[in-house]
């Protein structure tokens, strides 16, 4: 079986954002990327999958230069091939959708994986639209998932209960938060990834449909204010503020 694992590489949840000088887009100063979260989980199904049913892991990420950590990082973590498709990374959900469709059309892939979502663009829309670009089944949001003589299984949570997807691969899923634990690279992979080779190549995609027109932050919170006195003078003071200044009653 083979597997195509797609990743994202984003800035990390910690990192603190700021806009760049042309108001549409982030400075990338001082700020440290990694993989998707929730592309780690779509790669260690792949791994799983790997050790369970002896598949053959291919990562890909569309991206510049600096993906290539992703890459490695899978390299680290198991899989077996990775290529880098050269691009910005920056294009909407259907530029990367068909770029990704592009590199994987009659590559004979019998899964496609990826999280259910990049993390900051929460779109959840290039996996489906993966799906119907290569015309496969699909299933998303899915956290738990069986493959068996040509077919998956998947379950996906739903409002007061479990959905439940059947068909016949090739497919494409995503995956949410709870599929599986992603594991740690090992000082040993992590010593052989580097002299793993990352394939590079280049595929045409749709334009971009959308663009972004301006990007801010939030508006700074108002700062705190600490009430003083006992427990009950606090409690009054409280009363008054939500009433007189919050007016919630």
């Amino acid at each position: 079986m083979k597997i195509l694992v797609c990743l994202k590489q984003v800035p990390d949840t910690e990192t603190k954002i700021k806009v760049a000088g042309d108001g549409k887009s982030l400075d990338p100063t001082d700020v440290k990327w990694i993989t998707s979260p929730y592309d780690e989980y779509a790669l260690e199904e792949g791994l799983r999958l790997k050790e369970s049913a002896g598949a053959e892991v291919t990562v890909a990420t569309v991206g510049d230069d600096k993906a290539k950590d992703v890459l490695r990082n899978a390299f680290a973590l198991g899989a077996d091939h990775a290529v880098l498709i050269k691009g910005d990374g920056q294009g909407d959900t259907l530029a990367t959708a068909s770029i990704l469709a592009g590199f994987a059309k009659d590559k004979g892939f019998d899964l496609v994986l990826s999280g259910n979502k990049g993390l900051g663009g929460d779109n959840s829309a290039v996996g489906p639209m993966l799906a119907e670009l290569l015309g496969y089944a699909q299933a998303n949001v899915v956290v738990k998932l069986e493959i068996t003589d040509g077919k998956f299984r998947a379950e996906r949570e739903i409002e007061g209960g479990t959905e439940v997807v059947e068909g016949s691969l090739p497919a494409v899923v995503t995956a949410q938060k709870g599929l599986n634990e992603p594991r740690y690279a090992s000082l040993k992979g992590i010593m052989a990834a580097k002299k793993k080779t990352i394939e590079e190549t280049e595929v045409a995609g749709h334009a971009p449909a959308t663009g972004t027109l301006a990007m801010t932050l939030p508006a700074a919170r108002a700062e705190g204010r600490k009430l003083e006195g006992d427990a009950a003078s606090q409690a009054k003071a409280l009363m008054d503020a939500l009433k007189n200044e919050a007016k919630v009653f």
